[in-house]
């Protein structure tokens, strides 16, 4: 048998890191959620803020991407719109936290955890796996013809 493939794999470690993502998405985004208030406050790192800050929606907002990433590893190649989906919705949280947010804590390392490697860091596994699923789905679809 001949162990040199020479159609496009699905690797499954991709599917691994969608459901960390989502996994990862549903965590953060829940604790907006419950502790709205306690989480704005670490953030502003002891600054005055206003509290009339949207937290309780942007935590549901990301419970939602979260759960769309989390199935997404379910069937990725089949589901790749749940994937570009997931992308959206991180790059939405994105600018939400930036404009929504940042004006009001300010910029420090709280802020740019949250941003850096709750967000943005994440795009680029998503990105790698939504392309390489697109590939896999296209060599199908060709091979089915």
């Amino acid at each position: 048998m001949d162990q040199n493939l020479s159609f496009p794999v699905f690797p499954m470690h991709f599917r691994g890191i969608l459901l960390l993502s989502g996994m990862y998405t549903i965590a953060w985004s829940a604790i907006f959620r419950v502790m709205g208030g306690s989480i704005i406050k670490w953030f502003a790192d002891g600054a005055v803020i206003d509290a009339s800050l949207p937290v309780s929606y942007y935590g549901g907002f990301g419970i939602v991407v979260g759960l769309l990433i989390f199935f997404s590893a379910f069937y990725p190649v089949s589901w790749v719109y749940l994937i570009i989906a997931g992308i959206t919705g991180k790059i939405i949280l994105a600018i939400w936290f930036s404009l929504g947010f940042l004006p009001e804590l300010g910029w420090n390392k709280r802020t740019a955890f949250q941003l850096i490697f709750n967000e943005i860091l994440w795009l680029v596994p998503l990105i790698v796996i939504f392309l390489r699923a697109l590939q896999v789905k296209t060599y199908l679809v060709e091979r089915a013809e």
